[in-house]
This record gives structure tokens, sequence and C-alpha cells, in this order.
């Protein structure tokens, strides 16, 4: 076999690929922007990287139905989300499942992956993580136990339709330019449901026994994060500074790391915003402090200790007798990732102090306003119950403990469960193309009042949708200069002896190692011309290529990096980077099996 020569054209497009699986990985900057800048790149070097001359085509990932299809489920999740259903199904789930381990962890596999299936699973995951968290907490069990088996179940119940995830939606564009054969509404529902039950067999036993618990079942949010030697009580005295003094002002004019939770005044106790409350002589502040810096406030300030008090989430909460010490999640496409606390004016905007921060196992409860945030960091936050409940209400953030919600269009639930069955009915016929029938469903969510018009723009994860548009002219880039046949072609000279079932598992392999390391969608665009091409030197079917890399690239167990909902539940299952490789490495390489074999006897290769 002779390859193709090797042109500068794809030298530059391999060096910009190169580039941006680097930035990808690393995350200097969120993946959105390393993806606009990518499609920025293919245009400035037109001449090289194969993009036509007028911007239409490095533009296309805007107007391509794969991202339009995406846009508009975002839209159909969120009106299904905003009446509560699944809310509803998680309570009588719990209901049913007590203290028993078994019963709770059949009822989170069981409700999360149907569900994937039909609303986005990274939305779906979102709005389960609390009830889930909660269910485990009531149950005397550790949520690490539960909370990983969530995030997979998720991902192998959004192989069930090809609805389920934003990867699958591009691998059907994508397999429809390059075959002329984009995937129907269960064009692979039978496979899926033989994952999911290879899936769920093994997160119910070897999955089971590795998974770690890293975080104990809790009474108190306090004793999770270790807070007793950081929460004390000090008195004002008469002759201290302060008094007379705004709280603003005294925390200004302090360099120390503290943090005042409270003012207890008499019977009265107020929670943020406590900045313009004027200090008076006898009040008593709970601190968010270390030991050292207590004493060089007790020496400066005219602070009494008060001995013998244990600041507990009790006492946290007595203001209001109500939940105002969560944990909140810091989401994917959070405007505040890369910020810190100080610079997102996080206690001004929200009127919530954080008194701790967890990164997986790290626990850091000083100096938490230097540290810049990421994706899934936990933050145990007190606030008063309004400032909850509009922290619970950000997209910025996931709170991982139920609150009670009163915006809930309970009423809108069948009409919002009917438009989605309308969009998956009229797909699945043919009747009108995916695209036409979920661009149709989000016009009915706003028109049968299920969305506010507002809510749609909120509804839009717009950091995916900017990631599509970018990579999807990468992967134009690569065909066009010829990059993905020379590829392809190294690829079937190295597999020569092999036969085409075990090089449909070497390209399932492959993209799972990459899908782990680099964005989900980012590894289908580079992954299915190769996958095409390498079928075609090989002689098999490239259609079962197809569906080989868009498995591999929608399971993603090995990493926390290596998919959305692996990082939401991060943080508050405490888990290490290692869990994911040590519960997810085992998964996969059966995945690769099950998946290579399945493939090979519903589409012969």
């Amino acid at each position: 076999m002779a390859l193709p020569e090797i042109t500068t054209g794809m030298v530059v497009v391999f060096a910009i690929i190169l580039v941006s699986l680097t930035l990808f990985a690393w995350e200097p900057v969120p993946v959105d922007i390393t993806a606009v800048g990518v499609m920025v790149t293919l245009m400035v070097l037109q001449p090289l990287t194969g993009i036509a001359p007028t911007p239409t085509e490095g533009l296309s990932g805007f107007a391509n139905p794969a991202t339009i299809t995406v846009l508009a489920m975002f839209v159909l999740s969120e009106g299904v989300q905003r009446t509560g259903i699944v809310q509803r199904l998680g309570h009588w789930l719990a209901d049913l499942t007590g203290d028993s381990e078994d019963r709770q962890l059949a009822a989170t596999i069981g409700l999360v992956g149907p569900i994937s299936g039909f609303i986005n699973n990274t939305a779906a995951v979102a709005i389960l993580l609390p009830m889930v968290t909660d269910l485990a907490h009531e149950g005397r069990i550790s949520p690490s136990k539960l909370l990983l088996p969530l995030s997979f179940a998720s991902m192998f119940g959004g192989m069930l339709t090809v609805i389920g995830t934003s990867t699958n939606i591009l691998a059907s564009d994508l397999s429809a330019r390059l075959l002329g054969h984009p995937f129907s509404m269960f064009e692979f529902t039978k496979l899926g449901v033989v994952v999911f039950v290879v899936g769920s067999v093994y997160l119910f036993t070897v999955g089971r026994w590795l998974t770690p618990e890293r975080i104990k079942p809790r009474d108190d949010l306090t004793e999770e994060f270790q807070m007793a030697d950081y929460l004390t009580e000090v008195t004002v005295e008469d002759e201290s500074p302060l008094v007379g003094e705004t709280v603003d002002a005294s925390l200004e004019a302090t360099d120390l790391d503290v943090d005042i939770v409270q003012l207890i005044r008499g019977d009265e106790i107020f929670l943020e915003p406590l900045g313009p409350k004027v200090i008076q002589a006898g009040d008593i502040f709970a601190l968010r402090t270390d030991r050292d810096t207590l004493v060089s406030l007790l020496d400066l300030e005219g602070l009494t200790l008060i001995p013998d008090v244990t600041v507990t989430e009790r006492e946290l909460e007595a203001a209001e007798g109500g939940e105002n010490l969560v944990e909140i999640v810091v989401a994917p496409g959070s405007a505040i990732v890369g910020e810190t606390l100080a610079e997102a004016h996080f206690r001004r905007r929200f009127d919530a102090t954080v008194l701790a921060l967890r990164r997986g196992q790290e626990l850091v409860r000083k100096r938490m306003d230097r540290i810049g945030l990421r994706v899934g960091d936990t933050l145990l936050v007190q606030g008063s119950a309004d400032s909850i409940e509009r922290l619970n209400d950000n997209r910025n953030f996931i709170v991982a403990q139920e609150i009670e919600r009163t915006d809930l269009r309970e009423s809108k639930t069948a009409l919002a469960v009917g438009i989605v069955a309308a969009v998956v009915g009229l797909a699945a016929l043919g009747v009108v193309s995916i695209v036409v029938a979920a661009l149709g469903g989000a016009v009915a969510m706003v028109v049968t009042g299920c969305l506010r018009p507002s809510e749609v723009y909120e509804a839009v994860h717009w950091d995916v949708i900017f990631l599509l548009a970018g990579v999807i002219p990468l992967g134009i880039a690569l065909e066009n200069t010829g990059g993905a046949a020379l590829i392809a072609d190294l690829v079937a000279m190295a597999a020569g002896p092999l036969s085409d079932v075990a090089v449909l598992g070497l390209m399932y392999v492959v993209t799972a190692v990459l899908t782990n390391v680099i964005s989900n969608n980012a590894s289908v665009v580079l992954m299915l011309p190769v996958a095409v091409k390498v079928a075609t030197d090989v002689g098999a079917d490239p259609f079962a290529f197809v569906l080989s890399v868009t498995f591999a690239a929608s399971t993603a167990f090995m990493t926390p990096v290596g998919y959305q909902t692996n990082l939401f539940v991060y943080g508050p299952g405490g888990y290490r980077f290692t869990d994911y490789l040590r519960v997810g490495a085992p998964l996969q390489a059966i995945f690769a099996v099950v998946t290579t074999l399945g493939i090979a006897f519903f589409w012969p290769v």
C-alpha cells in the first residue's frame, strides 16, 4: 500500500491538532475557547489548512445540524427539568430503598440510565446528584459508593438513543457526511441495551467492590469537612477597637484569614449580609479561621474566646431553623472557573460565606479566597435560605443536597413529557429529521408554558455549543488535507495481520484512550474520518467502525476529566484521581470487548 504524499497542509493541520489536544488536556483556558481559537487559526491559515477560501466552511460548525440539534436538546431537557418529574421519580424510589445499599445502587442505576437516553445525560446527573447524596447519608451509606455509579450509568444510559449525548448527535451528522448514513433515533439501541446490562452487572459486582468509601456517612456537614479546629465563637469586649465599626470595615482593615459566619446579639442570630451591621460590645461572632490566626485576632481586636464551644451544623442553622449550610459543586461551563472567590466577589454576590473547599480528597479550610476554582470543586457554604435558593437556581453551581423548590411547574409535566415523546416519535418514524423535530419541540416547550422565553437561553450550555462549532472545521481540515487518509493508511498497514474484528476493537481502544484525556466531542471529530478510511483500506464495513468510535467516545471512565459527569461527582464523592482508573479501567476493557463483539454481531464487519 502506497502512502499519500505528505504535504505542507497536512503538517500544518497535524501541528494544530497537536496544540489543540495539548490545550484540551491541560486546560489553561476553557475547552470552548480553545475550540474557537482552533477555528480562527484554520481560517487564518486557509491556504494551508484546506478550509474553503470564504469563511463559510470555517464557520460551518455554527450552522451544523448537530450543533443545532444539541442546542435544541438542551432546551427540551430544561423543559422536563422545570416540571420536577425527575425529582418526583427520585423521591418515589428513595421511599422504596430505605437503608439497603443494594436497593439504593439499583435505584441509582435504574433511574439515571433510562432517563439519560432521552434527556441530556449531563443534565440527568445534575438533577439526581442531590437526591443520591441525601439518599446515601439518610441510609448511613457513603455517598462515594453511589456517585461514581451515577456518573458511569448515565454514560452507558446515554447510548440507548441517538439523543442521549451530544457526542451521538455529532457522530450521526459526521456519519451522514462521510457515508450518507445518519443515525436513526434507535439505530444502536439494541447494542446500547447490551452495554447497559453489562455495565450495570459490573457496577453491582466488581465495580461495587472496587469503589472506595471516601466520604463517611454524615450527621453533620462540619464533621464531614473536619471543621472542628476552624470554627469558633468569640465575644466583642467593651474596649475592643471594633465597637462602632461596620463588619465590612473591620474585615477590610485586617489581612488576617478570617470570616464572620454569624453575628449573635442577645436572642437574635444574623447571617449574611452582615457587612452593614455596626458592631456592639457583647456581640458574639461565629468565626471561620485557624488557631494561629485566632491568637493574633484575639490580641489585636479586643475579642475573647468563648471556651468549650463546638460550632456544629445544628448551631449554624439555628438562625432560621432551615437548610442554610450546604455543599455546592462548581459546574462545567461555570463563569467562575479559573477565578478565585475574591475575584468572583462570591460573598457579596450571594450573601454567603465559604467555610471550606474540597477538591477530590484535598480539604482546604483557610485562604480559600486565593485559590482558582475548578470544575468539580465542592464548597461548604453558609448562608440564609434565600441565598441558598439563589445558589440553587444559579447555573454556575449544583447544590449537592436537595433544596425544596417552589418554582417547579408540576402541572406542565404531561405536556413536557408529551413534547419529548413527540420529538422522539416523529424522528424515529422518519416523519421529519431529528434537528427539525428537536427545534419544533423546543418551540413547543415555550408555546405551552413549560419554559419561559428567557429560560431558553439559560438552558443552553453555550460552552458545549462553541466547542462543537470550533472542532467541526478541524475534522473538515483533517479530511481536506489528506491527513485522515494518511493516518488511516498507517493504521491499516500496522494492522495488516489482524482480522477485521480486531482492527474494529483497536479503533475502539484508541478512541477510548483519547476521550479520557480530551473532550469526547473533539475525539469523535478527529477519529471518525480516520475510522471510515481504515475500514475502507481493510475492506470492512465503514458504518461498523463509525459505531465503534461513537460508543468509545461516549464512555470515558478512566479519568475525572474524561466526561463532564465524572467531574460533577469528583468533589461530592471525595474521590482521588486514581479511583477513576481503578474502577473505570476494568469497565473500559470489558466494554472494548463487549462493544466490538456486539457490533460484529449486529452489523457484520
